[in-house]
């Protein structure tokens, strides 16, 4: 076991290295250029495109709607990475790590667009008439069976990996934290958790996209409040504390405290890394879910999908940022969701670490939500529709065992597939970067309005 574990470990510092960073970074940024920066051009466009999304179209094919559709890719990427990763980059990164966050969400802006334009082009309708698609889908279809082995091992990747990355791994944040806040047993948190993801799981794809699209709104205001709150009781230290933010970007951050200094280096390093663990860009995953919104065109999907990531890391990390920053409690020596609960606990003594704690949970708990999706459209893609009820089931079983085990190993497994996953993607979004562009300029010379979808 320990060398099996030393291998893993080893595997994981190649896939989430320096060089997969760069080619995640790299792929954003080509995909910007040749998209002459367009997601960014359009982001109040992009907002009003989800707005409008959320009315459904009865001319256009998916089983929700895109709003919904996006609130099932969101509950899958807001989760603990926005509150303990956010937390670990600045801890170990120092602030400039946040600024590096927030470039690599511009970027992934790029890359998020053509996943999701990918998997709506290249979708396909499965034997009980739902529609399937994702990065997976994009490689059979879009390159060809010569490329069918690439499909092949995203889906394999992405599979195993929902079981840790998103399953296990949040069952356990959540145990731990009601443990930590209200002293509940880990079974006891374990028997509502998993009765929950059993009454919406079981359902498929269009009750998970019902309870998102109404729990993920609302988490996410209730989150933004809280941390308005902090932000206000500290109002003089926001103005530094986006200083600070913008120059450690580009100056190593002294050591003070119990923060033990950061170079410049490992302020990209860990701003990126946590960047991408957060939004997701460059996974493929987005995509998985987007291809079940009612769209009549994919550059339509495509606009509202890439404004998952600004929401994500723009917005929600960058309020968790804030509210670590101007406590002053990031040079406390703590970090992850301990560091951000002392945050909270800072300014708002006596409630701020449960308040922490119940968003934590809600967090962590619409991601089992999301990747139940995504996982299972991985097996489908394997095994065929034959597998979607055995798979929920297991699903509902693994959010109880990842309540009570020990799961750093099973963590370990869960994060390096999580990369690799990334990999056949990447490679699909630069071979097929011609399409996305001709569909974007396509769309966008008609005005901007949806057009039909071919029937594949």
């Amino acid at each position: 076991m320990a060398g099996l574990q030393s291998f893993f470990g080893w595997l994981n510092g190649i896939v989430w290295g320096v060089p997969m960073i760069v080619l995640i970074l790299g792929t954003g940024l080509y995909l910007q250029i040749r998209l002459g920066f367009m997601p960014l051009r359009k982001i109040v466009y992009g907002f009003r495109m989800i707005w409008q999304s959320r009315r459904p179209d009865d001319l256009a094919a998916g089983e929700i709607t895109p709003f919904a559709a996006l609130m099932t890719a969101l509950s899958a990427t807001v989760g603990t990475g926005n509150i303990a990763g956010v937390a670990t980059a600045i801890a170990l990164g120092g602030p400039g790590a946040v600024f590096w966050m927030w470039m690599t969400a511009f970027v992934g802006m790029a890359t998020k667009y053509a996943e999701v334009v990918l998997a709506v082009q290249y979708r396909e309708v499965d034997d009980q008439g739902e529609h399937a698609g994702g990065p997976m889908y994009a490689i059979k279809n879009g390159l060809g069976g010569h490329w069918a082995w690439l499909g092949t091992a995203f889906a394999v990747f992405g599979g195993l990996a929902g079981f840790g990355i998103g399953n296990m791994v949040q069952s356990n944040s959540i145990a731990e934290a009601m443990n930590n806040a209200f002293g509940l047993p880990s079974w006891v948190t374990g028997l509502v958790v998993t009765a929950l993801t059993a009454a919406v799981v079981l359902g498929g794809i269009r009750r998970i996209g019902a309870v998102a699209e109404k729990l993920v709104p609302a988490m996410a205001i209730a989150y933004i409040v809280a941390v308005l709150a902090v932000l206000v009781v500290n109002i003089d230290a926001v103005p530094g504390a986006f200083a600070t933010i913008i120059t450690s970007a580009f100056t190593p951050t002294a050591a003070t405290g119990g923060f033990v200094g950061a170079g410049v280096l490992a302020g990209i390093q860990r701003g990126v890394a946590r960047g991408i663990f957060s939004n997701e860009a460059g996974l493929g995953t987005a995509g998985i879910a987007q291809a079940a919104g009612a769209t009549r065109d994919p550059v339509y999907s495509g606009m509202i999908g890439m404004m998952g990531t600004f929401i994500d890391t723009l917005v929600i990390c960058t309020m968790t940022a804030l509210a670590i920053m101007v406590t002053g409690v990031w040079t406390s020596g703590e970090t992850g969701a301990v560091l951000s609960a002392a945050a909270f606990e800072s300014a708002l003594p006596g409630f701020g670490e449960e308040l922490l704690a119940i968003l934590l949970a809600v967090f962590a708990f619409t991601t089992i939500l999301g990747w139940a999706f995504y996982a299972e459209k991985c097996w489908e893609f394997l095994l065929g529709s034959v597998s979607e009820m055995p798979f929920r089931v297991l699903w509902v079983i693994a959010v109880f065992i990842g309540t009570v085990v020990t799961l750093d190993f099973a963590w370990l497994i869960a994060d390096t597939l999580n990369a690799l996953m990334a990999i056949p993607n990447l490679i699909s979004l630069i071979l097929l970067t011609p399409v996305v562009v001709k569909l974007t300029n396509d769309y966008l010379a008609k005005g901007g309005h949806q057009l039909p979808v071919e029937s594949r």
